[in-house]
This record gives C-alpha cells, structure tokens and sequence, in this order.
C-alpha cells in the first residue's frame, strides 16, 4: 500500500507535468476569445499574413510602394524609366504626371502601360512603403493610422479587397505575372490575419 508521502509525491508530479504542458502549448499559440466573441489565434493570424506578404511583395504591389521617390516598374522591379517621381499628391512630378502615360483602361499591347482611373502612388506624406520590409516591419506599419491613410482595420480588409487599384494588379495587362495568389485568396488571408487578432509576425 502506497504511503502517505508516496501519494503526496505522486499528485506533485502530475501537477508538475500539466503545468509544463500547458505552459508549452499557451507559448506556441495563443488562443482567447476578444469582447466582441472573435477568437483570437495568434499561430493563425501570423500565417495568414506570411500568405498575404507573399502578395504585398511581388512587384505587381511592391512597384507602387517603393522606398525611394520612383515608381518601380517590370517583374525586375527596376526604376521607373524617364526619372519618373512621386510628387507630393502621388500622381507625378512637373510635365511627367502618371496619367500622361497610364489612362483609364491598359493599353494593349505587351508591356504597355497598365491602367486604372486614379493611377498613383501613396502620396508623400503617407508612403507607404513595402520595399525592403520584412513581414513584422510591413504588417506593424499597416496597422499604424500615421502610415496607412488613417484607415480603420476594417477599411484595411475593404481596401485589399475592393479597390479598384489593389484588383488591377491581378490584371496588369499583356507580359506581367500575377501574384502568387488569387485576389479572393489574398483577400481572405489578409481579413483571417485581422480577423484573428492582427498579430505581428515574429522577424
């Protein structure tokens, strides 16, 4: 028959192991509900925007979100030709406005300018950059109102999803490749990023 001592030590033991156990797995992932009943998963949330930052990187959204004052251009993501520039609103600099050159619909043709309606690059003051970030920097600086155009995480998933300039980049006309994933994919990967709690990605 097992001593008093024996059973005392037993139930230490497996008080222990639980313990570390659950310690191991609340540092792996974090999982709560927030106050408004969204679960939150912090492993989901950061895998969701390594998806997304897939996207946000391939040069048919990184060319327009450089670190310099020049647009990017081609699946090379070399400098804009014709010293191109930013300009404080976004939409070029002097004679050399984005719109002399990018109208309202592609021109046809390969490698032809693409186009959309209110081709631009983020304004001067809200640049925006995605050049050179890693996915910890990008996804801290889209969340921050000062660089993201003062937008709400919900106006965030709206953007990604709907605007008419994001949406162009999976159809950049004739001789660029497309981004890794579909839009509706991207869409979804970026909302389930914030959905589950916008956590940062660890580099």
């Amino acid at each position: 028959m097992a001593t008093t001592k024996q059973l005392i030590y037993s139930l230490l033991t497996v008080t222990a192991v639980s313990v570390m156990a659950l310690s191991f797995n609340t540092a792996r992932t974090t999982r709560h509900t927030d106050t408004d009943g969204t679960a939150k998963d912090s492993t989901g949330s950061k895998k969701a925007f390594l998806a997304a930052y897939s996207v946000l990187m391939h040069p048919r959204c990184m060319n327009c979100h450089p670190s310099g004052e020049a647009p990017l251009q081609g699946d090379d993501s070399h400098v804009h030709t014709m010293n191109v520039q930013r300009g404080h609103d976004g939409k070029g600099l002097y004679a050399l406005k984005c719109s002399n050159c990018h109208q309202p619909k592609n021109t046809p043709g390969l490698h032809m300018p693409p186009g959309n309606p209110k081709w631009h690059l983020p304004p001067a003051d809200m640049k925006m950059v995605f050049q050179g970030k890693s996915p910890r920097e990008l996804a801290a600086q889209l969340l921050d109102p000062e660089q993201n155009g003062h937008k709400t995480k919900a106006q965030l998933i709206a953007h990604v999803t709907s605007d008419s300039l994001v949406l162009g980049g999976w159809n950049p006309g004739d001789g660029r490749t497309l981004p890794p994933l579909s839009h509706a994919e991207f869409a979804r990967q970026f909302k389930m990023w914030i959905d589950k709690g916008a956590f940062l990605p660890d580099k």
